[in-house]
């Protein structure tokens, strides 16, 4: 099962900048479109926990 694509244009990076996210249905995840982290989606559930979330987070 897919996420709802209603859900996915209501979802952001829950860090300070809400950048949105752009999903992956193959890898079941999420990747922030600014900072880059990649966030996992468990029995189509998104984990938008910060410290559970791995990639790049590169700010200059």
């Amino acid at each position: 099962m897919a996420l709802d694509p209603q859900l996915l244009e209501i979802l952001a990076c829950p860090d300070t900048h809400h950048a949105p996210l752009d999903y992956d249905a193959q890898a079941q995840t999420l990747t922030c479109t600014e900072c880059g982290r990649i966030f996992e989606v468990r029995d189509d559930v998104p984990v938008l926990l910060l410290d559970e979330a791995r990639g790049p987070v590169e700010r200059s």
